[in-house]
């Protein structure tokens, strides 16, 4: 890092800052990305691979799994990403869950039932909630200045939202083109003719894509400096979690605690389940009957 790129009041990066910053906007972009995907799949793939009929009482049990074991999976991870990231260096961890989310959502578009959708995206889930923790805490090290830290940090997760916009325009472009895509084979069990080249299974499979420049990019990335020297010195140790508990911090604990699980669970809830209750309001329900009628006559 140049002592100018180090000092200076904006983000004046160097090469390799700037490379770092990409592999973030990436991660971060793509974490949003195959975190809101499901809601735009499952009901074609619940169909397609299991015959249930939407709006069924086992259509709605297989949902709450896939919706809610997942993202369990990935906080009880998540929580263990610290550990990995101090264990294993932040480059590394930060890496290997990538391609962990990557692989995973790639291998969901061969699934033929819905146990190994729900297995795939347990590990889609467990990689983005370790590769959050490690980006975050890669990209703060690798910028001590705080206010080039604080940018860095907000434009790269900024790019979250975009993933949203994003696997949004991809289902839909996949949804009017599947046909003319090549056809999926069997790899985990027999995939009939008429689901090879159904929608879901490329859009699931689109979530290969930041495994391609990750691979490409991965030698020409530095690991934290901090974390090395620490290494380097023995000094890894962790602080113990029950420090967030003494006295002198448990208000604010469990204060920030609360707050960010009701912001997260609220904002995560929506997002997953706007795609079922949108279509169910009395509104759309007479617009698409209208629609119909119309498109009939």
């Amino acid at each position: 890092m140049s002592t100018d790129a180090a000092s200076g009041p904006g983000l004046k990066l160097t090469r390799t800052q700037w490379l770092i910053c990409f592999i973030a906007t990436i991660g971060f972009l793509f974490d949003i990305y195959e975190l809101l995907m499901l809601p735009l799949v499952a009901k074609s793939a619940l169909l397609d691979i299991a015959g249930i009929q939407p709006g069924s009482d086992e259509f709605f049990k297989w949902v709450g799994r896939l919706f809610f074991i997942p993202a369990i999976c990935g906080g009880l991870f998540g929580l263990l990403g610290g550990w990995l990231t101090d264990r294993f260096g932040r480059r590394r961890v930060l890496t290997f869950s990538i391609l962990l989310y990557a692989i995973a959502a790639f291998c969901a578009g061969f699934c033929v039932n819905p146990w190994q959708l729900l297995f795939f995206r347990c590990l889609v889930f467990i990689g983005v909630c370790v590769e959050f923790v490690a980006a975050v805490a890669w990209l703060a090290e690798l910028f001590p200045n705080p206010i080039q830290r604080e940018k860095v940090l907000g434009y790269t997760q900024a790019f979250s939202s975009v993933g949203g916009l994003s696997v949004a325009v991809v289902n839909y472009w996949l949804a009017t083109h599947s046909m003319s895509l090549p056809e999926i084979p069997s790899l985990l069990g027999t995939i009939s003719e008429e689901s090879n080249q159904a929608a879901w299974r490329y859009t699931l499979m689109s979530g290969l894509i930041p495994a391609i420049p990750l691979i490409i990019i991965r030698p020409f990335l530095p690991e934290s400096p901090q974390w090395q020297k620490k290494k380097d010195a023995g000094k890894l140790k962790r602080a113990s979690i029950g420090e967030l508990f003494s006295p002198q911090l448990r208000k604010t604990t469990i204060v920030a605690t609360i707050l960010f699980a009701l912001a997260y669970g609220a904002a995560f809830g929506s997002l997953q389940q706007m795609r079922i209750i949108i279509p169910e309001t009395p509104q759309v329900v007479e617009a698409a009957k209208q629609a119909s009628t119309a498109a009939q006559a």
